[in-house]
């Protein structure tokens, strides 16, 4: 036996001297180095008591030493359990008890809130700060540096990733060893990964986009990684010249264009940009390409599934589209039990080695969403052109059906985005007397620009049938979003869910 994961992104760093890990203070790891690191902390957390099987939940910022708690877990065959770093006490309480990790690591600022927590749960207390201090580095400090990996199948548990859970409580999407793997031996293949690569990671690595993405493929192909702590732009700026690959979520790049300094000679050595976990609207793809002379690739993924489709490296990238299901993952458009013919809105349905097992302590909720064959229904709702380029057009809980017709946000969204002034808005439903949920427009104007909301409303008369134009419209400096950049318009239904009730 062996351990498929293990040996596939983390053995082969044994002996490299080549960087592995670029850091934004100049720090140079390198992949041997990086692999200490590892195995240092691997004999750590098995004297805390961490077994096969076990889960060890992290909450901590991103480092070299958080990475390296991912390639322990790996290495001692637990399960690995990263949270977002904005969790309160209260949701962290949620999951330590829902859960039971073995161990909950967590950034030692939290320890004396999070501690009686842990013991009730029976979970082992550690810490890490963002300098790689903490009582984990106490613990690793003089401890060998290799570890034999446990034996491990393909079929065995790696992951434990919860959802965003923006309807009721999040979700444990269990994760295999093929699920992780069988998509990183896919992406490193499809966008054309090397070990000449050096990808600008920015993304958190409490995320499937940051960890099993960016990380995974980079780890997989041997590549290096320049590690910031989150998205900087100066950082960001000043090392883009020893990249070739960037990965990140549609704010980093209209970021990027907001910079004068960002142009065709600061690219010129790029060789793929990767954007992701939100949607890129077309006018950041256009204006990208005029700017970098680059099309951003876009994908598309989700924390049950990893990656599911992808415009090609070579060939068309669609903006406005998440491309082509990826090599074995078959995807199709369902409505009413039946599949539709291109060009017809359904839920995204999914089935591949990617797709998980299914959600931890809830067979209710498993049974609901993944279906005994094999086909996961995403609650994506999507459209398929004749050539099987797949375009998102919303959540199917963000439908919203008003007067007995069904309205889909993203159609909205695409013809109010156009209106001059308007930067981009959120299509959301709210209720009202009359026709049982009205569309309702939140905008957010251009730099400079005073949105009157008539003006806009009118501007789209023409464009739209009568029952999809917004009712009514709110003006926002900014759409709120969660730290992967989507728009939380949970969020928005609840701050305007009584417009019309008044």
């Amino acid at each position: 036996m062996a351990n498929p994961l293990y040996d596939a992104l983390f053995a082969p760093l044994e002996g490299r001297q080549t960087d592995f890990l670029i850091l934004a203070d100049g720090r140079r790891i390198s992949g041997d180095a990086f692999l200490a690191l590892v195995a240092r902390t691997a004999h750590a957390l098995r004297a805390a008591g961490l077994g096969q099987g076990d889960r060890i939940a992290v909450q901590v910022a991103k480092s070299p030493e958080a990475l390296a708690v991912y390639g322990a877990a790996v290495a001692l065959g637990a399960v690995f359990l990263p949270l977002n770093t904005a969790y309160q006490t209260e949701e962290l309480e949620y999951f330590i008890g829902n859960a039971t990790p073995r161990i909950f690591l967590c950034d030692g600022g939290k320890a004396t809130a999070l501690a009686p927590i842990c013991a009730d749960h029976g979970a082992h207390l550690l810490t890490l700060n963002a300098d790689g201090s903490g009582s984990l580095a106490d613990l690793a400090a003089g401890q060998p540096g290799a570890i034999t990996p446990v034996d491990r199948e393909a079929g065995d548990l790696a992951a434990l990733l919860y959802t965003s859970g923006t309807t009721g409580r999040s979700k444990g999407a269990m994760l295999t060893q093929r699920n992780l793997l069988s998509n990183a031996e896919v992406l490193a293949d499809l966008w054309r990964f090397t070990d000449r690569d050096v990808l600008l990671h920015a993304l958190p690595i409490f995320h499937s986009h940051g960890l099993f993405v960016a990380c995974n493929v980079s780890l997989l192909a041997g590549g290096a990684m320049i590690f910031l702590p989150g998205f900087d732009l100066e950082a960001v700026l000043r090392l883009l010249p020893q990249a070739t690959a960037m990965m990140g979520v549609p704010t980093f790049y209209t970021r990027l264009l907001d910079d004068a300094r960002f142009d065709r000679g600061l690219a010129a050595h790029m060789r793929l940009f990767v954007s992701g976990s939100a949607p890129l609207l077309a006018e950041t793809h256009a204006s990208f390409a005029a700017r970098s002379g680059h099309r951003i690739l876009e994908r598309y993924g989700m924390t049950e599934t990893n990656m599911n489709t992808s415009n090609p490296y070579e060939g068309d990238r669609r903006a406005g589209t998440v491309g082509l299901p990826l090599p074995g993952v078959e995807a199709r458009i369902m409505a009413e039990g039946v599949e539709v013919p291109p060009g017809e809105v359904g839920v995204i349905e999914v089935r591949g080695p990617n797709v998980f097992q299914g959600y931890w302590q809830m067979p209710e909720k498993t049974a609901e969403e993944l279906r005994a064959d094999g086909w996961f229904i995403t609650g994506d709702l999507g459209v398929v052109d004749a050539e099987g380029y797949v375009q998102i057009v919303g959540r199917q809980k963000d439908l919203v059906i008003s007067g007995g017709f069904n309205v889909y946000p993203k159609e909205v969204e695409l013809v109010l985005d156009e209106v001059p002034g308007v930067l981009e808005s959120a299509v959301i439903g709210v209720p009202h007397p009359d026709f049982g949920e009205a569309v309702f427009a939140v905008l957010v104007p251009r730099p400079g620009v005073v949105l009157q909301v008539d003006a806009v409303l009118a501007a789209i008369e023409a464009r739209l049938a009568r029952f999809k134009q917004p009712k009514a419209a709110v003006v926002l400096a900014e759409l709120p979003r969660n730290a992967m950049g989507k728009v939380q318009k949970a969020q928005l239904r609840a701050e305007y869910g009584g417009w019309f009730l008044r």
